[in-house]
């Protein structure tokens, strides 16, 4: 360490004083006399400043070379170091003579300056702060003791969470203390030609050159801070685990059942804590061995010694180790399911009464807000069993928001611009017909479900919804109208009001009876679609069809009807012996949809769904499903509700039935190369036969290939020719969608069809109007006009590509890591191995250094917008900047519409509403504003 830093440091741990500090002081290695005219001034580097410039002298590259003799970027880090020194230095005079007894105006007397400063040089907060840099460089010093080498370069300020200068605060004082770093550049493997610039912290005495040992170079990746740099954590920690003794079980007959899932906390424990939220679906380790997963909420009502209650169906006498789940062999995810890192809040860390920091119980893998981003549409699954004019009318306001939105994107004035939505356009156009989603009824949202058993059966409480309005309770999979319950809004429910709040965004609560009508739904993070039907006035807002529950599915337990039995079939594929549970359950559920479509009667849809119940847990539970099978007759629910000819007139007895399953159901397609090509004359891969705008494939020359096949009975061989096919969906590979459509023709089936087929055709005409639009022109006026902005841009598209390789990278490593999984254990579910893809895919992601691309999009300013639409970027560098665009900000951008926006007055009226326990529902009422925007600003998001 130098002296200087040394000194510092001294003063900072109280081993000197600083009364007595009378020596003149100047930051930074640079001494004086390194300018043209030495020794010219006295005090800090800061005093010299100041000096200058009031003798007229200007902070720019050339007059900082000619007075310190050092570059304007080492200049600005010197000035910092010499404004944190300063500081340092008052705080630490201040605190010694307020030690002494001096009043803070007394202080302020003393050191020249007003009684506010000295306040606010004696808030330990404030102390707080100014040494985070140092915080920071501990954290890239012991990185450096323990790897080597660390890279420091561009975009790791975001990744850590802090702001550039801090960083380069940090990389200073490791400098000072003799750490070394080296800068360079690498050209890169992908785009010769291309370079990266390298930024490397390395040990003291480390030679030159030592940066290019890339094997040698670890990274910051794994370390976050949530405060601006005054703390950091690991982005993922093994997790700490929960002693049993502070843990009780509350079984199915002491009330573990009404509220199943559910996880109490007792209040104010340090290592159970939950933030800021109220509620979170979290994960706690037990015993190392064992873990609980559920929706944890504070409670008030704890037995001693308790600090952690889970509520579960379990009979009471079950082992602790049969109720809780067991922890898997992965040191990466222990859980068998993501959970958000500590950048996103799934861990944290406290301050343990010994001084240290201490790793938090809690691992989140959703918190509270999070349901509130599901996106509001109307799947078929659902729509498709209500009124024929509910079907016209949500797939007819899709339809015409969608040729709103073509119209708009037809009438930009930028061609470039407008090509990149036309293309966006029709893609969006294309799932559209193929998922058949409708839009949203209003003030239709998706909420997490949360136990007050206080509520009556037909009661919910829903702060987001009008007291004494109904709305009616949606859950996927989606069974029948049998399984929606429609209840009255009680926002007045003190049980509910203490758990969730009265501004709870995302969160309903509703007692245990609804929760089984919802099939069978529990308390572990179970969400529902909420669809406002009544006002409170009696209105009907919307008619949402409901019937009672099925008599025949009261008190049936598919676990107690269909246990194991010696001899039975378990649920595996009899080809591979892998879990064919989603195989089997979309089967099930495609009957079941085709079913009521059809008008199936309630005493054979009771079936169904009795072997959709078994279904679903068979291979958990090892259930005997084909004795479910046989018992409710599904052979022959097939044959009635789905036996048809396909288009070779062949009869089948099972299989999607109607335009609702079969849609996006597979279907294998000769392989493809290469990006599609739109269908029109004089395009290479024409079809004249096909819709102008459609999308043509080319084929793979290598797709074809020759077997050998031998005839069993009588010993002939023969060379047959098959070719290696591809998945696509029955939508996407028709041009008319009449053709998935059952020879039932129902109407509503005929309903969906039309809005495919015209969703089909937005989507041609989209790429039509892409195909005849040419680029906008480059201009080299508008280029020099604005060259600022366009070397921002490059700049900033830079940045964003160089993310590429590293998330190459990841995506190669995480499907190394599926395959692994395949070839240690060849009967693993496809659920199972998407999730070990997933967590190996974020794992590799951070140690690539691969950037969410949240944080890599770029922002486009005004300035650098006037240069786009003026020409200034070849077509092809105004393409990738459109892709890597913030996609919200781009659409405002180049698509504006008007904005509502709310004045301070009602803002500070919101939040007095709020403090005052009004409803989210009531205080929109009052100021005429939609439930979320009020939910913005009483969450403080403005």
């Amino acid at each position: 360490m130098n002296p200087i830093a040394e000194e510092m440091q001294a003063i900072l741990d109280g081993e000197q004083e600083l009364a007595h500090y009378g020596t003149k002081f100047h930051s930074g290695r640079y001494p004086y006399g390194s300018g043209e005219d030495p020794y010219q001034h006295n005090g800090d580097i800061l005093t010299r400043i100041e000096r200058l410039k009031k003798d007229g002298w200007k902070e720019n590259a050339e007059n900082v070379r000619k007075e310190f003799g050092i570059g304007l970027e080492e200049y600005r880090r010197e000035k910092h170091w010499a404004n944190y020194t300063r500081k340092c230095l008052n705080i630490s005079r201040a605190k010694s003579l307020a030690d002494k007894g001096m009043t803070p105006t007394q202080i302020g007397r003393e050191m020249g300056v007003n009684e506010s400063t000295v306040r606010g040089w004696l808030d330990p907060h404030t102390e707080e702060k100014l040494h985070a840099s140092r915080k920071t460089a501990e954290l890239i010093k012991a990185r450096v003791d323990e790897k080597g080498m660390v890279m420091v370069g561009v975009g790791v300020e975001r990744e850590l969470g802090i702001p550039r200068d801090r960083l380069d605060m940090a990389l200073y004082a490791l400098e000072s203390e003799g750490y070394i770093i080296q800068r360079g550049r690498v050209e890169q493997a992908t785009n010769p030609g291309k370079w990266t610039t390298l930024e490397v912290v390395c040990p003291p005495g480390t030679k030159p050159g030592a940066m290019y040992e890339f094997d040698k170079i670890s990274t910051l990746n794994d370390y976050v801070s949530n405060d601006g740099g005054d703390s950091y954590q690991k982005k993922f920690t093994y997790p700490t685990s929960l002693d049993s003794k502070r843990l009780m079980i509350r079984y199915n007959e002491d009330g573990g059942l009404e509220r199943d899932g559910t996880v109490e906390l007792r209040r104010g424990v340090d290592d159970l804590s939950l933030g800021e939220s109220r509620y979170s679906q979290v994960r706690i380790m037990v015993d190392g061995t064992h873990y609980i997963k559920g929706m944890a909420v504070y409670s008030d009502n704890m037995p001693d010694g308790v600090d952690v209650i889970f509520n579960t169906n379990k009979k009471r006498g079950t082992p602790m180790t049969k109720v809780l789940k067991e922890v898997k062999d992965d040191p990466d995810n222990p859980f068998g399911s993501l959970i958000k890192d500590a950048e996103q809040g799934g861990q944290y860390w406290y301050d343990a009464p010994d001084g240290t920091k201490k790793l938090g119980l809690i691992n989140k893998r959703a918190d509270e807000g999070d349901w509130n981003q599901w996106k509001d549409t109307l799947a078929s699954q659902f729509l498709s069993k209500q009124s024929l004019p509910l079907i016209k009318k949500q797939l007819g306001i899709a339809q015409k928001d969608s040729e709103d939105e073509f119209a708009e994107i037809c009438s930009l004035e930028n061609p470039t611009v407008k090509k990149y939505w036309l293309n966006k356009f029709a893609d969006e156009c294309d799932a559209a017909a193929v998922h058949l989603k409708a839009a949203a009824l209003p003030g239709q949202k998706y909420h997490v479900i949360m136990p007050v058993n206080s509520l009556k059966d037909n009661e919910i409480y829903a702060p987001q919804y009008e007291q004494g309005s109904e709305v009616a309770l949606v859950r996927y999979p989606h069974g029948g109208t049998f399984e929606i319950p429609i209840l009255k809004v009680n926002n007045r429910n003190k049980e509910a009001r203490g758990m969730l709040g009265t501004d709870s965004g995302d969160a309903v609560g509703i007692n245990h009876n609804v929760a089984e009508r919802l099939s069978g739904a529990d308390f572990d993070g179970d969400t529902v679609m909420c669809i406002p039907t009544k006002s409170a006035d009696g209105k009907v807002k919307t008619k949402i069809i409901s019937t009672p529950p099925l008599k025949e599915l009261e008190g049936f337990d598919a676990k107690v009807q269909y246990a194991e039995v010696p001899g039975m079939k378990y649920m595996r594929d009899p080809k591979t012996g892998a879990d064919s549970t989603q195989v089997q359950m979309g089967m099930i559920s495609n009957l079941i949809t085709d079913m009521n479509l059809a008008g199936a009667p309630d005493h054979e849809l009771a079936r169904a769904v009795k072997h959709s119940m078994v279904v679903i847990d068979a291979a958990k539970h090892k259930l005997n499903y084909k004795q479910s099978e046989i018992d409710n007759g599904i052979a022959a629910l097939h044959k009635k509700w789905q036996g048809h000819y396909d288009e070779n007139g062949k009869w089948h007895n099972k299989g999607a039935g109607t335009i609702i399953s079969r849609a996006s159901g597979e279907e294998s397609v000769i392989k493809r190369i290469g990006s599609p090509r739109i269908n029109m004359p004089g395009d290479e891969l024409y079809d004249p036969t096909r819709p102008e705008g459609a999308l043509n494939y080319r084929t793979d020359p290598k797709a074809a290939y020759t077997r050998t096949k031998v005839n069993k009975r009588t010993g002939e061989v023969t060379e047959v020719t098959e070719y290696r096919k591809q998945q696509s969906t029955r939508m996407a590979e028709t041009d008319d969608a009449f053709t998935l459509v059952s020879e039932r023709r129902h109407p509503k089936e005929v309903a969906y069809a039309e809005y495919a087929n015209k969703m089909k055709a937005l989507a041609n005409a989209a790429r039509k109007e892409a195909y005849t639009t040419k680029d906008i022109p480059y201009s080299a006026e508008a280029k020099q006009k604005y060259a600022k902005e366009v070397a921002s841009l490059k700049s900033k598209l830079n940045e964003a590509l160089l993310n590429a390789p590293r998330e190459r990278y990841a995506q190669i490593r995480a499907n190394a890591a599926v395959a692994a999984q395949k070839a240690k254990d060849p009967t693993a579910k496809k659920a199972d191995l998407k999730k070990t893809g997933q967590r190996a895919l974020s794992k590799y992601r951070q140690e690539a250094g691969s950037v969410a691309r949240s944080k890599r999009n770029i922002n486009i300013t005004d300035a650098e917008w006037a240069a786009i639409q003026a020409g200034a970027l070849s077509k092809t560098d105004l393409n990738k900047i459109l892709n890597n665009a913030d996609a919200t900000s781009l659409r405002e951008r180049s698509m504006p519409r008007s904005t509502t926006t709310v004045s301070s007055a009602k803002r500070n009226r919101i939040k007095s509403m709020s403090q005052s326990g009004r409803t989210t529902s009531e205080i929109a009422n009052a100021l005429g504003l939609s439930p979320a925007t009020v939910l913005k600003y009483v969450k403080g998001e403005d």
